[in-house]
């Protein structure tokens, strides 16, 4: 478990130009996100970090409650990129590649990224990324990038019936807990990397690392927007951060927004 001892070890030991270097824990908050966003309403600077053992009102994508039991990495990171808003919403895929990047490289997961902010480790959800910004005209006063990640607890014993059959942490797939701390300083770490690069050289390549995890890519997947559901092959994923999908009457479609599921149906049954 994470305290203010192990912290403070951790930022000596940390190799990154700002990540990490303010770091804001609490044993218990509602949201870091919501933590994180009053910090650089007051001013906060880049790399500012919320990170708690527990939230008891921790939040998913539109608004869905998310489940942040005590043994999970429950942080959020304040980002102030020089950037319009239309380009600053691709930072989930930075926060979601290095992601899975640190736990295949460093804890040997099989992992996988899912379009828009899922990181799964064989086939079943070990971390969600909840990206919200604040803006003046078209341009970001900053973004918060909330990561919540399964680590250190059982999810047979400790996640809702529920959500047990589509989730995973860390714990039970390689069947015994880690230091939560080692895990932030790689993550940190690695965010940061992906972070200068895609300030440095643009989306493409970071969306070309990101592609490498994209199991779902050339899978019959199923994704539902706001009133309806279309079912079809993910083709790609563009320049822009959007999901395209060949429809089953042969169609193309560009999905900005949505949720992805996998079909039930096998891909050979689509001409």
């Amino acid at each position: 478990m994470l305290t203010e001892t192990k912290l403070r070890k951790l930022r000596e030991r940390l190799l990154t130009r700002c990540f990490g270097k303010h770091v804001f824990f609490s044993r218990e908050v509602g949201s870091t996100n919501e933590w994180a966003r009053e910090l650089a309403e007051k001013g906060a600077e880049e790399g500012t970090v919320t990170l708690v053992q527990m939230q008891t009102a921790g939040r998913g994508r539109l608004g869905r409650e998310w489940i942040s039991p005590r043994g999970g990495l429950w942080f959020s990171l304040i980002l102030r990129p020089n950037q319009k808003a239309r380009q600053a919403a691709k930072l989930v895929f930075v926060a979601s590649l290095a992601v899975a990047e640190v736990l295949h490289q460093k804890y040997g997961l099989r992992t996988e990224t899912k379009w828009p902010n899922d990181v799964l480790a064989n086939g079943r959800k070990i971390c969600g990324i909840l990206a919200e910004m604040n803006t003046k005209g078209e341009y970001v006063n900053y973004v918060i990038l909330g990561v919540g990640l399964n680590a250190d607890f059982s999810v047979s014993d400790s996640l809702p019936e529920l959500l047990k059959p589509d989730a995973a942490s860390i714990e039970s797939e390689l069947g015994r807990k880690i230091q939560l701390e080692n895990l932030l300083k790689a993550l940190l770490e690695k965010m940061e990397e992906v972070y200068y690069s895609f300030l440095e050289t643009g989306f493409p390549p970071v969306l070309d690392r990101w592609k490498l995890y994209a199991g779902f890519l050339g899978k019959l997947i199923v994704v539902r927007e706001q009133h309806q559901s279309l079912k079809g092959v993910a083709s790609d994923v563009d320049v822009d951060g959007a999901l395209i999908m060949k429809l089953e009457d042969g169609t193309t479609r560009r999905i900005l927004v949505g949720d992805v599921a996998f079909a039930k149906r096998q891909l050979n049954q689509i001409e």
